[in-house]
């Protein structure tokens, strides 16, 4: 699946999934949701994040919590 406003670089927040290469990361935004805090408040605070941005990262946190790792056999 593709996420174009999710990113992965080694070189930004150790490789975390991050908000279009910004030092902001997925898990991050899920924290803030999580603990109750509103859209329009973390829009306020990170003013460089869209709302599309937080979308993007349930989106993401979705899609991951639907992988299954499968032992290899050998």
């Amino acid at each position: 699946m593709q996420f174009e406003r999710i990113s992965h670089d080694p070189a930004v927040m150790g490789g975390k999934p991050c908000i279009r290469g910004l030092r902001v990361t997925v898990g991050m935004l899920l924290g803030l949701l999580a603990s109750g805090q509103p859209r329009e408040r973390i829009l306020a605070a990170y003013p460089y994040l869209e709302p599309g941005d937080i979308d993007a990262a349930l989106a993401y946190a979705a899609w991951r919590m639907e992988e299954r790792e499968e032992p290899l056999v050998g």
